[in-house]
């Protein structure tokens, strides 16, 4: 599906042509010219006769990629994927979870309550006792012991704690009023 956009400012028209559905990688033929009233025309068709100054553009795929990881987690992610064997096994399993949590680490979780995450379990760590962590193909922490975890996530390249968030903090309107507060009736002990 496609889409024609016009754009006036000032004395210039521009269209665009959006291209919906169609795959990522494929180019575009776009026409630039200025059409007999001295408009700017950027369109997917041809110029009609009387056009000036036509230029021909190839246009690829153009996409924005946005992500709420930090660069590093990113690469550290990429690089040396998290894998949390666990089931409900307590303070332990627990633990575990909170540490990822809190150094925002992205982790994968399988559980082993099932056939098929014991499967993967035994392969990966050899036996079938959890909480277990895998970083990467061959990083593997057996057993809830958080100096030993923090130590895998650190050799990975995980922050030791997730990307600070900043925020614009509010300010009051110029001509706001600063707010009142109702005063209070004084309490006086063993008084009726």
């Amino acid at each position: 599906m496609k889409r024609a956009l016009l754009f006036t400012v000032g004395t210039c028209t521009i269209a665009t042509t959006l291209w919906c559905g169609q795959p990522a990688a494929q180019e575009r033929q776009v026409y630039r010219y200025v059409d007999q009233d001295g408009r700017v025309v950027y369109s997917d068709r041809a110029p009609v006769s009387g056009a000036k100054d036509l230029q021909r553009k190839r246009v690829t795929a153009n996409t924005i990629s946005t992500s709420e990881l930090p660069l590093v987690v990113q690469q550290a992610s990429e690089r040396y994927p998290v894998t949390l064997f666990t089931f409900a096994c307590g303070p332990a399993c627990e633990n575990a979870t909170a540490l990822l949590n809190r150094r925002g680490v992205p982790y994968t979780t399988v559980s082993v309550d099932d056939a098929e995450g014991q499967q993967k379990l035994q392969a990966a760590a050899g036996e079938l006792s959890a909480p277990v962590l895998q970083v990467g193909d061959k990083l593997i922490a057996k057993g809830w012991n958080e100096a030993r975890w923090n130590t895998l996530l650190d050799q990975a390249g995980y922050p030791k704690s997730p990307a600070s968030r900043t925020t614009q903090r509010s300010r009051p309107l110029p001509d706001a009023p600063e707010p009142q507060v109702a005063p209070q009736p004084a309490r006086t002990a063993g008084l009726r």
